[in-house]
């Protein structure tokens, strides 16, 4: 399976999409005044250093976040997504520093918002609390993500987000994934719901998307970024999320954005796109 240490890999072109769609979705979460709420299952650290021996080993961010970091005419949710960016690295002479979906989501909610994070590797977890500790809209708990998914849903504000961005460094988390998700809509079918995976195995897509329709949940949008095509076992050659209940037309917003991002993170391949819905309302 995939070997997904995410500093390994932070700012690669996967964390570009991966995070360009998160702005997509929390700028909808923010229309209203009303409170929202933002719940990471799989945190991290929060913000990642790219001059870090592990970030440096394949350099991945060179091939995704250094191609556009500068780019100053972009679709508007990738020019937030960019300035967030920008705004961990000012005063720098060059990318240093990668803001995970944490930093992402406190740069874009309101006072009126809460933020609930959960993290389980200790170095990680420590990490989180040392960076949001002054932050009083953030709850960060040492928690499995897929008991937290149970223990802190519903959540008192009627509007929020869930994201759930695994490792999946066994092929049991496809499973665990769904099983988690089936059982946070079972106690907040109101919530919208973000989950990642890696495009590693065509069978592997196959069989989570076929899952995911099968759950008997409704209002399901399918996005996939795809820079090569599928060759041998466990390559990663893309990325895809299943969106669970996407505000309306965000669909249009997402095709504008990932349209836009195929030229400067396409690779050996034309970068392929896909938004279609896996399941209507």
């Amino acid at each position: 399976m995939l070997n997904y240490r995410h500093s390994n890999h932070a700012g690669n072109f996967a964390d570009v999409v991966k995070h360009v769609i998160l702005v997509a979705l929390l700028q909808t979460v923010t229309r209203k005044t009303i409170p929202c709420y933002f719940h990471d299952s799989h945190a991290g650290r929060g913000i990642y250093d790219l001059d870090t021996a592990d970030a440096c080993r394949d350099r991945e961010f060179e091939s995704g976040i250094g191609r556009l970091w500068q780019q100053m005419h972009a679709p508007p949710a990738v020019m937030q997504y960019l300035e967030i960016v920008r705004q961990c690295n000012r005063g720098l002479p060059a990318l240093r520093y990668y803001p995970g979906s944490p930093v992402i989501a406190q740069a874009m909610l309101r006072v009126q918002d809460r933020l609930l994070l959960t993290e389980l590797q200790p170095r990680e977890h420590n990490e989180l609390i040392r960076q949001f500790r002054a932050d009083t809209r953030f709850q960060i708990h040492a928690y499995d993500a897929y008991a937290g998914l149970e223990a802190f849903l519903p959540p008192p504000e009627k509007r929020g987000l869930v994201l759930i961005d695994p490792a999946y460094e066994d092929k049991a988390e496809y499973e665990q994934v769904l099983s988690g998700l089936i059982a946070a809509h079972a106690r907040w079918r109101e919530g919208m719901y973000a989950i990642w995976y890696p495009l590693v195995s065509r069978e592997l897509q196959a069989r989570f998307l076929k899952d995911c329709i099968a759950s008997g949940i409704r209002k399901q949008l399918h996005v996939e970024f795809r820079i090569a095509s599928f060759a041998s076992p466990c390559q990663f050659v893309g990325c895809g999320l299943v969106l669970v209940n996407p505000p309306w037309r965000l669909e249009t917003t997402i095709d504008t954005c990932l349209q836009w991002l195929r030229a400067p993170l396409q690779q050996a391949e034309q970068a392929v796109v896909r938004v279609d819905w896996l399941v209507s309302e």
